[in-house]
């Protein structure tokens, strides 16, 4: 993936999030020449820390946030049907406590939820018996009625390297472990200078500057680009402990807590593992250092056992990560109650300045077209919105299933046909093969799996991951790209790294022993 780098630009995106990456997605497809540069790998912070959602945000409804609520609800199946691989449908189960919201809220909230926006794929709410229905097994037996509801699963450190993926098949270029160290603005044009984290630099002109920094926004507005002013942000961490499985089908719950918050449980790493998640805590220290503290492990354990039969203890937990959301600080004391919209700010009194502020994973694309379209006029360009009706790479199976039909079901009729091409794989590797690279897997085949690396994981993978995704460390591979970090054992994670060092020129001899942000003595490993 070595590629010169360009003198002139017309737009430069700062930062390799879902933002930054679906803006520079939906302006290289617009034909305008895109170069994203982001200081560390792609997804490696906020993107990849999010609670793996797509939905429209069901108690965002207590706070009024009906114009939110309906953009992200309306987006779901836009998503859906674009990455059937990386993203698919997930039914909710709420059980119901008395000492919290009534019934007939709930019922109200959920009426709006399935009517907000137009729905094709994902199924009503409807209310379920859980002395009966197979999530009330793993439950406490107080806990006898509850609502299921849908919404969607996304691998989210995919869909962000899947946007940069396309965005440089249409012309952008995407450059990783490249921070913008200065960016000095003219009447028409940024003179930008970028630096590598091996120390090279590279100075270039560009029409239009995108600040999709994420929480480093308002930050790189004053320090790079020398801006007087940026809005105001709010930085709240948030945190997720995963355990070893609590529950065998394959819904995901959504428990009420005491404070009014809620969090989730939810089948992980298919079902091996259940995620639950997530809290919200002011963040004060360093942006790129959100670690999970103590008593949010506590915390979240402590709600999960308030329904869970079987209590989570902190010994439990097996993987534990942290991001830091940039919300737009709209003066609320509570941080769940923080706005998750989002805010475009274009200047355009010399050359073109867009400030990305706040976001959700599910609302990115609108996000990235609205800023497209905001840019239009500053770059003269006359092509429309186009992401909407487009596949992601890998999402168009077509070519292995014929028409697509619904999401889901394309999804398992990929894998039926994938596993008569290649027969002689195993099982659990040609699925999650399916589910990581979709309709691109045959690229990856092409010459065959080649030797194994680890359980799982072969050298043809690795070397597509390096050529085609941007993969520069074994973390890359192990925490990002995928999760296989968290099947495998140390000595498995440093022989991934120990390849990496061997065949990837200026790859780390190293991976961490442990999983990024878990602290190992706080960890039992398999």
């Amino acid at each position: 993936m070595n590629q010169p780098l360009p003198g002139e630009v017309d737009v430069l995106v700062v930062g390799g999030g879902i933002n930054g990456a679906g803006i520079a997605r939906d302006l290289a497809g617009r034909g305008v020449h895109v170069l994203v540069c982001e200081k560390d790998d792609l997804a490696q912070h906020t993107s990849s820390a999010s609670t793996k959602l797509i939905h429209g945000g069901l108690r965002y409804l207590e706070y009024y946030e009906f114009s939110l609520v309906r953009k992200a609800l309306a987006e779901r199946e836009v998503l859906l049907k674009g990455a059937p691989h990386i993203m698919w449908p997930l039914r909710f189960v709420m059980p119901h406590d008395a000492s919290m919201r009534p019934v007939w809220m709930i019922r109200a909230g959920l009426f709006l939820y399935d009517h907000l926006a137009k729905r094709e794929v994902l199924a009503g709410s409807r209310t379920v018996s859980l002395r009966e229905h197979p999530a009330g097994a793993p439950l406490k037996p107080q806990y006898t009625r509850g609502f299921v509801y849908s919404d969607g699963w996304v691998d989210d450190a995919r869909l962000v390297v899947l946007n940069a993926r396309d965005a440089a098949d249409r012309g952008a270029t995407v450059l990783t472990r490249w921070r913008c160290t200065d960016a000095q603005r003219g009447d028409s044009t940024w003179r930008v200078t970028l630096q590598a984290d091996d120390g090279r630099t590279h100075t270039l002109n560009a029409r239009a500057l995108v600040n999709a920094a994420g929480p480093w926004a308002a930050q790189f507005l004053a320090e790079g680009t020398h801006a007087p002013r940026a809005k105001s942000l709010r930085l709240v961490k948030g945190s997720h402990i995963v355990v070893k499985k609590l529950f065998d089908h394959d819904h995901a719950y959504i428990f009420q807590n005491p404070d009014r918050r809620i969090i989730f449980a939810i089948p992980y790493q298919d079902g091996e593992f259940t995620l639950i998640g997530t809290t919200d805590v002011e963040h004060h220290g360093a942006i790129g250092e959100a670690r999970i503290d103590d008593s949010e492990i506590a915390y979240l354990c402590e709600q999960a056992s308030r329904y869970f039969a079987k209590p989570v203890a902190p010994a439990d937990v097996v993987w534990t990560y942290s991001g830091v959301r940039p919300l737009l600080d709209d003066d609320s004391g509570d941080p769940s109650a923080v706005t998750r919209d989002y805010s475009l700010e274009l200047d355009t009194s010399k050359a073109a300045l867009l400030s990305v502020w706040g976001g959700k994973i599910t609302t990115f694309r609108k996000l990235a077209e609205e800023a497209a379209d905001l840019l239009a006029a500053p770059l003269g360009t006359q092509r429309g919105a186009w992401t909407a009706g487009a596949f992601l790479p890998g999402g168009d199976l077509s070519v292995w299933i014929g028409d697509p039909q619904r999401p889901d079901t394309d999804f398992a009729r990929f894998e039926q046909a994938f596993a008569l091409r290649h027969p002689h794989l195993p099982v659990a590797m040609r699925h999650r093969l399916a589910r990581c690279y979709g309709s691109r897997v045959q690229v990856l085949l092409a010459n065959g799996p080649g030797a194994e690396v680890v359980p799982g994981l072969h050298e043809a993978e690795l070397n597509y991951l390096h050529a085609h995704e941007w993969a520069r460390e074994p973390d890359d591979v192990l925490w990002r790209r995928t999760k296989l970090g968290l099947h495998l054992t140390p000595a498995q994670r440093e022989q991934v790294a120990l390849w990496c060092a061997k065949n990837w020129r200026g790859t780390a001899t190293t991976t961490t022993a442990a999983p990024p942000q878990t602290r190992p003595s706080e960890t039992s490993w398999n």
